[in-house]
Order: C-alpha cells, then sequence, then structure tokens
C-alpha cells in the first residue's frame, strides 16, 4: 500500500509540474535553507545546471563562472543545484560545497541547497525541465544544463559532455 500511495503521489506531482507553463511557480530552498520563488529571476535568461564537486566534469565551474561574469550584466543567471545523486559526488553540506566552490572556482552565481533531479524524490523543477526539454530523459550525470529563456522556458538541454563554447553560443545567441 505504501508503495502505491508513494506512486500515485510520484505520478501528481509529474502532472502538476509537467503542466506548469514556465518554471515561475517553482520554489527552491536557496544555499541558507530558505525557500525562494525561482519567480525573482522573471525576464532573466538562466542557465540551470545539477552539479556535483568530486566529479570529473567539476572543473566547469570555471568555465561556467567566466561565462556567468562575461554575462550577468546582460540578465543572465547561473541556478546551480548540487546533486548527490550520481556517485556520490556531492558530499557535505550545502555550506561545504559553497565554500569549495567558492575557494576552487571563485563562484558568484547563484547556489542552491542540494536536492534529488531524478525519481520518488526528484524536485518538481527538474520534472518539469526535463518533460519541456527535446531530450525528456532522467538526468545521466552531473553538469546536465537547461537554458531557460526571459519567459521562464526551456530553450536547450546540453548534456555534461557538450563543449562548454557550445553552451556559451547558446547563451551568447539567447541575449541577441
Amino acid at each position: 500500500m505504501k508503495k502505491l500511495i508513494t506512486s500515485i503521489m510520484l505520478l501528481v506531482t509529474i502532472m502538476t509540474a509537467t503542466a506548469q507553463e514556465n518554471i515561475y511557480s517553482f520554489k527552491a530552498k536557496d544555499d541558507k535553507g530558505t525557500e525562494v520563488s525561482l519567480g525573482q529571476y522573471k525576464g532573466k535568461l538562466l542557465l540551470i545546471v545539477n552539479t556535483a564537486t568530486r566529479c570529473g566534469y567539476t572543473p566547469q565551474y570555471k568555465d561556467l563562472e567566466a561565462m556567468y561574469e562575461k554575462y550577468r550584466g546582460q540578465g543572465f543567471e547561473i541556478l546551480d543545484f548540487p546533486c548527490n545523486q550520481f556517485g556520490q559526488q556531492a558530499p557535505g553540506t550545502i555550506a561545504e560545497i559553497k565554500e569549495f566552490c567558492s575557494t576552487n572556482y571563485k563562484v558568484k552565481f547563484t547556489q542552491f541547497d542540494k536536492i534529488e533531479v531524478n525519481g520518488e524524490n526528484e524536485h518538481p523543477l527538474y520534472t518539469y525541465l526535463k518533460a519541456n526539454a527535446e531530450n525528456k530523459n532522467n538526468i545521466r550525470w552531473n553538469f546536465t544544463k537547461f537554458l531557460v529563456s526571459t519567459d521562464g522556458k526551456v530553450l536547450k538541454r546540453f548534456e555534461p559532455g557538450d563543449k562548454m563554447t557550445d553552451v556559451e553560443d547558446a547563451v551568447a545567441q539567447a541575449l541577441k
């Protein structure tokens, strides 16, 4: 019975998240544990990324920060959602993750609390992102990126191994 209830709750979450027209009705806990509305990013071009600090793709933080510094004055934001689902590669608290990113990669873009991006406990934002991207598959690994338009809709999904220059080209094009 518990498994059936869990399945029903997951189905309701998926149906609710995928019925949304944009990301602005979603909320997430920031790096201080405060729930914030993504509506505060209305009108911004967003790159939403699930990250990890002990992953082969962790050096992408350097490219992400460079991209953030280059385009943030044009209405670009990066929203970082650490995720420990893949090989336990985001261990520790959000404070420890933030310290690691700040010390090693000088990260200044917004970091949220750790979430799950797949499965029974996946964050509804990720249910929406996956459902509204061309590639609707589950997230396969850390550093999957979603480019979200200024009206809160998914423009493109990038896999972890995609070239960061391709991500930056898409950001530059969307800002025109």
